[in-house]
């Protein structure tokens, strides 16, 4: 039986290493275009979510369900887990992500405002930036991932 001191001094075997750096960041991934959207999105949705916690918590949920969906985005894009779901329409998933925030960011940053409160106002504001940061990552993920492949598609 070996103990953890055995173990500790053999050599990774190639199996073992190929797995851990499955999960290994990609930081060129993290200072493209995309990454400092995904960052953005994170940040944006965090703000906001602690505004709607200061003012009013029935709209929290909303921003953390972004903020959750926005960072497994980011993990699976860094990371590039998500090369392997092949059978996934990534582009398309990532814009009906996209499509979502915008729509539900859009009626609770509305919602919000009518309240009148401090905090609810900062959510507002932080809500609409969100929305324009949004729509962005969803206009240049149509441009660059799915009107491409549609051509290709077309072509064959």
């Amino acid at each position: 039986m070996l103990s953890a001191l055995d173990r500790r001094d053999r050599p990774l075997e190639e199996g073992s290493a190929a797995g851990l750096q499955g999960f290994a960041v990609d930081k060129t991934f993290l200072s493209s275009l995309k990454g400092i959207l995904l960052e953005t999105e994170l940040a944006l949705t965090f703000i906001i979510f602690i505004c709607f916690t200061a003012s009013i918590s029935a709209y929290m949920a909303a921003a953390l369900l972004e903020f959750f969906i926005t960072l497994a985005f980011l993990f699976l894009y860094a990371t590039q887990y998500y090369q392997r779901f092949d059978r996934l329409n990534w582009p398309c998933l990532d814009f009906l992500r996209c499509v979502s925030a915008i729509i539900i960011f859009l009626v609770v940053s509305f919602a919000a405002v009518t309240s009148r409160d401090g905090a609810a106002i900062a959510a507002f504001v932080f809500g609409i930036i969100l929305v324009s940061v949004f729509a962005y990552d969803a206009f240049k993920i149509y441009r660059t991932d799915i009107v491409p492949r549609a051509t290709q598609d077309l072509q064959r």
